[in-house]
C-alpha cells in the first residue's frame, strides 16, 4: 500500500557531505513521523534522526550537529542532510515511517530498501 524510496547514498570522502532522500508513495492520509535508521557491518539497526509530522527533530548523539533531517512536505520525502562524514558513519541507512493510509486506519510502519553510505579515510 505505501512503498519508501530510498536514494543519495554513495562514497564519499572523510569530512564530506552527503544527502539521502527518502521518498513514500502510495496511499497516505497522514504522516506521523518519517525516521533515518543505520546499520553497519556485525551491528544492530540503530536510530539515527527523527522528524514529526509537527516538525519536531531528534536525532543520536553520534551524529548530532553533522547530519539534519527535513521534511519536503508536499512530495512525502525525508532528507538525511549528513556533513562532516567520518568512517564510523559507514552503514547502510534506512528510512521509516509511521503513518496513516486512511482517516479510518490505524497507525501503519513501514520500512525503506536501505541505502550504502561508504566514508573513507
Amino acid at each position: 500500500q505505501v512503498q519508501l524510496v530510498e536514494s543519495g547514498g554513495g562514497l564519499v570522502q572523510a569530512g564530506g557531505s552527503l544527502r539521502l532522500s527518502c521518498a513514500a508513495s502510495g496511499t497516505i492520509f497522514s504522516i506521523n513521523r518519517m525516521v533515518w535508521y543505520c546499520q553497519a557491518p556485525g551491528k544492530q539497526r540503530e536510530l539515527v534522526a527523527t522528524r514529526t509530522g509537527g516538525g519536531s527533530t531528534n536525532a543520536a548523539d553520534s551524529v548530532k550537529g553533522r547530519f539534519t533531517i527535513s521534511r519536503d512536505n508536499a512530495k512525502n520525502t525525508v532528507f538525511l542532510e549528513m556533513n562532516n562524514l567520518k568512517p564510523e558513519d559507514t552503514a547502510v541507512y534506512y528510512c521509516n515511517t509511521v503513518l496513516k493510509s486512511s482517516s479510518y486506519s490505524s497507525l501503519e510502519e513501514y520500512w525503506g530498501q536501505g541505502n550504502q553510505v561508504t566514508v573513507s579515510s
